[in-house]
């Protein structure tokens, strides 16, 4: 039996197929141990004629053609009927695989029996994600973060889709990926995180074609919601566990129209009608218990909703989105081979006031300052602070489009601020090691900037760490600028840290041991940011093919997935 087969569903893909395709020849796990199944959904262009070629050329490469079904459900659900792997991993056609991924996934799918592994997803339609901050062995859906990742790119044992009969709804299905995965995490008895590499490379198509990008009217979008948020129901019984797989849904899809920005950007009777339809399944479909584990802010929205009050909403929506995110460095210096930096986080309002609690006859309310004015908003309570509080530092590799999360979180307190008024801050000490960022590996070369993430309260912000006028501690002869470079680990990496760019953003500037060649200073340069990215690709395509090639030989010697280090 193969170890793996890759399915790909393709409907007019056209160069996205010679784009994809390379990063699935070349895994390291072998081509003996797995194949390419392409099912072809039908193409009016040549994509068909794309697939025969490829097949005709790689012998682990199978291509299915069907009649247009109009979605990548019955692609995919053909491609899983005919695999000969034990494990299938999904692949979009305008996506790729890093090298390693098959060889990775597979290791920790094989050496744990696990019925999914989920692998470290980075490119222009991925941001950071707290599911792959760390690499977990074994999990399930009731003790790990798993609803926050809903796209069906991962691994699965084929034996336990068949066993469930786990298939795609077929034919045009809106949030057919959060039904398949919702089902499939329920019955999961072990899910594998793989946190310390990149694996897959979701990308955003420059022609705006990813599937998930086409529009909907309000009713069937959220008819689609009602039908995956009825199919948990009907997996778990109700009590901590359903409510708990159930509210991400409700934060994320259901109060989406009247939070800021959409309920800014809609008016009249767009807004309406969007208000009216999420309100109807908010009343008809989720538990009490749901909206009851929801952080203060997020928690009064719901309380809005369904009590009818949509002026109400727009004007929390506009106050909410005024709220800035304070960060502070407190201290920063090298200690041990590490970059040890000091924080406190917290929020003020768009006046410039911290965003604050009220304590009032036992009770701490949710700043009554920001709520002035809002009906149904009165008294609002903020039970339980500290506990839907959390931060951390992130360091971002702008070269590789990697974020990496250093082993420490920042700890949630309230600070007193007089008059029986308080704000919730976090605070801690992050120590960077640039040896081990890297998931145990040391930072590649380029520049990596550092970040800070935090939810109080209901209000989730993302912080550049910046100098503050009097951070100089530690900072070296050229104070408040730069705080010396180190040099760590054997042979001996440079790592110089220095306040940089217009905000005068952390970052690190990393270099490895001996000299970088020019090729791979021009790929750090030209993949500093995704936009440029996107149009280096696009250039590549234009060239003459003789010149292409010899641009994609200098690029895959530069190129940080290849393997070919400098």
């Amino acid at each position: 039996m193969l170890k793996v087969s890759i399915v790909v569903p393709v409907y007019n893909a056209g160069r996205y197929i010679d784009m994809c395709a390379p990063s699935l020849l070349g895994q390291t796990l072998g081509e003996d141990a797995y194949e390419i199944i392409y099912v072809d959904d039908g193409s009016t262009d040549d994509s068909a004629r794309r697939l025969e070629e490829l097949a005709g050329a790689y012998r682990q490469v199978r291509v299915i053609h069907q009649e247009n079904s109009g979605w990548p459900g019955k692609p995919r659900n053909v491609g899983v009927r005919e695999a000969r792997g034990e494990y299938v991993q999904f692949v979009d056609q305008d996506d790729e695989l890093t090298p390693q991924a098959l060889e990775v996934l597979h290791r920790m799918a094989d050496r744990n029996r696990s019925d999914i592994v989920l692998g470290k997803v980075v490119g222009t339609m991925a941001g950071p994600s707290n599911v792959f901050k760390r690499t977990v062995e074994r999990c399930t859906v009731e003790d790990a973060p798993l609803m926050e990742s809903l796209t069906p790119h991962k691994m699965f044992r084929r034996a336990f889709l068949l066993a469930h009969d786990l298939r795609f709804p077929e034919g045009p299905v809106r949030l057919e990926d959060q039904l398949f995965m919702a089902r499939a995490y329920v019955r999961a008895k072990t899910v594998s995180i793989v946190a310390d590499q990149p694996c897959y490379i979701w990308n955003r198509r420059e022609d705006g074609g990813n599937t998930s990008s086409r529009a909907s009217t309000p009713e069937d979008y959220y008819g689609h919601l009602r039908t995956v948020v009825e199919a948990i129901k009907q997996d778990t019984q109700p009590g901590p566990l359903q409510d708990h797989l159930l509210r991400r849904s409700y934060r994320v899809e259901l109060l989406r129209p009247v939070g800021e920005p959409r309920a800014l950007q809609r008016t009249g009777k767009d807004l309406e009608r969007y208000f009216d339809v999420v309100r109807r399944m908010a009343l008809e479909a989720y538990p009490p218990g749901v909206r009851d584990g929801l952080p203060a802010l997020t928690r009064l929205r719901a309380h809005l909703l369904e009590e009818g009050h949509l002026d109400s909403l727009v004007e929390l929506a506009r106050r909410t989105r005024a709220i800035r995110p304070e960060l502070r460095v407190d201290d920063i210096r090298w200690r041990d081979g590490k970059l040890h930096v000091s924080t406190t986080f917290a929020m003020r309002r768009g006046d410039g006031e911290p965003l604050a609690l009220v304590e009032r006859y036992g009770r701490m309310l949710l700043d009554p300052d920001l709520l002035a004015g809002i009906k149904g908003a009165e008294n609002w309570e903020a039970a339980h602070p500290l506990g839907h509080a959390h931060g951390e530092l992130l360091v971002h590799d702008t070269a590789r489009d990697l974020w990496w999360y250093p082993d420490a979180d920042l700890i949630p307190c309230t600070q007193p601020l007089g008059g029986g008024r308080h704000r919730v801050v976090l605070t801690g000490e992050t120590p960077i090691d640039p040896l081990t960022l890297a998931g145990g590996r040391p930072l590649e070369t380029g520049t990596h900037i550092v970040w800070a993430s935090a939810q109080l309260l209901g209000v989730g912000r993302r912080a550049r760490v910046t100098r503050n006028d009097d951070t100089t501690r530690g900072a070296g002869p050229e104070a408040g600028i730069s705080f010396g470079s180190a040099r760590v680990g054997t042979p001996p990496h440079l790592v110089i840290p220095a306040w940089d760019g217009p905000d005068g953003q952390l970052r690190l500037s990393v270099r490895p041991p001996g000299r970088a060649t020019l090729p791979h200073h021009l790929y750090l340069r030209t993949t500093s940011a995704p936009p440029l990215r996107r149009a280096a690709r696009t250039v590549l395509h234009r060239l003459p093919p003789d010149v292409r090639g010899r641009a994609k030989k200098l690029a895959r010697k530069a190129d940080p997935w290849s393997g070919g280090r400098p």
